[in-house]
């Protein structure tokens, strides 16, 4: 009897073209059956906080703080930003300086967008909205400026907003490394030859991605929220690259970076144990 692994991933179009050769199976994983599962990612942090429900779940770094007693990092699949990452933008440009004096709209407190910009400005107003609500929170005068993630990203001139603050630039001026945003966290308790035969299939299937770049992008296209081809083409290409394939040294050393100066501003309550599989 096959051994059911349950993937919980976001119904975004970076994750569906990652996770393409295993959603569309493309491989026979012999004794394992992997289930898909999609949720968004404020709501993936939020149960792998409290009920821990799936095998393998996409998390944003600032959420695996709290997990981390329960899931190991997986090698791969992770979304991270070399030179660029979260946008803080308004309807009329301002200093980054005076983050602190206006209300931001944010995709979640979990999220790495938002540990970073509590990075760069500790304490300033702020009111959650779904990161697809963002921009038009802005443009509705519902709070000064937004932290995009996602497609706003490339989308937010088009609506006539300006930028203030690219985080990934912030991030690397001040530190040198790629800003990560989020990742595949396995469950510990599944043992160690498992987790390196669920960490096998995974990086298989993003290597299968970008071996066919054409048809993966296809599949993802229906989860790309009707964004043109051209402009998915570039979401995905920032999300998923060499360091979605391993975050190499730069990356791991980004993560607990993040996390140690999230804990050492007192945004994290306690140090964080950040361990990788393999």
């Amino acid at each position: 009897m096959k051994r059911e692994i349950k993937i919980a991933h976001s119904p975004d179009s970076d994750d569906a073209f990652m996770f393409y050769g295993l959603a569309t199976d493309k491989f026979d994983t012999g004794d394992l059956n992997f289930t898909h599962v999609l949720k968004d990612i404020q709501t993936l942090n939020e149960i792998a906080r409290t009920t821990r429900e799936y095998d393998v779940t996409a998390v944003s770094f600032h959420a695996y703080a709290y997990i981390s007693d329960h899931y190991a990092l997986l090698p791969h699949g992770a979304s991270i930003g070399d030179g660029y990452g979260p946008l803080v933008v308004a309807r009329e440009a301002f200093p980054a300086t005076e983050i602190g004096n206006r209300r931001i709209a944010v995709p979640g407190e979990l999220t790495s967008a938002f540990l970073a910009l509590r990075l760069h400005t500790t304490e300033f107003e702020y009111e959650v909205f779904p990161f697809d609500e963002i921009i038009e929170a802005v443009l509705a005068g519902k709070a000064d400026a937004g932290l995009l993630i996602h497609e706003g990203q490339l989308t937010y001139q088009d609506e006539g907003l300006r930028k203030v603050l690219d985080l990934g630039v912030w991030w690397k001026k001040e530190t040198g490394l790629p800003l990560p945003m989020g990742g595949n966290a396995i469950k510990r308790d599944l043992g160690e030859e498992l987790q390196r035969e669920v960490s096998r299939w995974l990086h298989k299937s993003i290597e299968y991605s970008l071996a066919h770049r054409d048809d993966a992008l296809a599949y993802a296209m229906q989860f790309a929220r009707d964004m043109p081809t051209e402009l998915a083409d570039k979401f995905v290409a920032m999300w998923v690259n060499n360091l979605t394939l391993d975050y190499g040294e730069a990356g791991r050393r980004a993560v607990r970076l993040l996390l140690d100066e999230g804990h050492r501003k007192g945004i994290i309550p306690h140090p964080v144990r950040v361990d990788f599989v393999g």
